[in-house]
């Protein structure tokens, strides 16, 4: 871990996030026969509650439809989700995770878990509880100019 005692806020979060990414994507590898990159860990989660149109998963992940493409392409070889024609446009992409897609996001929520709860063995189930509250709290930053 990075010194991270001259950091500001924002860096500080990144660093964290990173860390953790890291960590969390380092379990999976250990313990799972699949490879699975952040990337494609992010769009699970976001296809997870349903059959989004590739469209609405690029705008949710915000990386261009090319990258949402190129990423739901090597997630479809490796069989963690399937696109299918929209029933009322054919031109339009829908993308579901496949059973083998759902059963690895449940295994991998089961980890992120395990995660938080040694942080909470590290800071305190406290801390950690304040830390969510915070961090899910509206910061009242989106959609204001400088």
């Amino acid at each position: 871990m990075p010194e991270m005692s001259g950091l500001d806020l924002i860096d500080l979060l990144g660093e964290r996030h990173f860390g953790l990414r890291r960590i969390a994507e380092e379990l999976w590898n250990e313990r799972g026969d699949l490879a699975i990159s952040n990337s494609e860990w992010f769009l699970m989660a976001r296809i997870s509650g349903g059959e989004p149109t590739i469209a609405e998963v690029s705008r949710k992940v915000d990386i261009t439809r090319q990258a949402t493409h190129k990423l739901i392409r090597k997630m479809s070889e490796k069989g963690l989700v399937e696109v299918s024609d929209d029933e009322r446009n054919k031109k339009v992409k829908r993308v579901r995770l496949t059973k083998l897609g759902h059963e690895c996001y449940e295994h991998n929520e089961q980890l992120k878990a395990e995660l938080e709860v040694r942080i909470a063995e590290a800071i305190g189930a406290g801390r950690v509880a304040a830390l969510k509250e915070i961090l899910a709290m509206d910061w009242g930053l989106e959609n204001r100019e400088s």
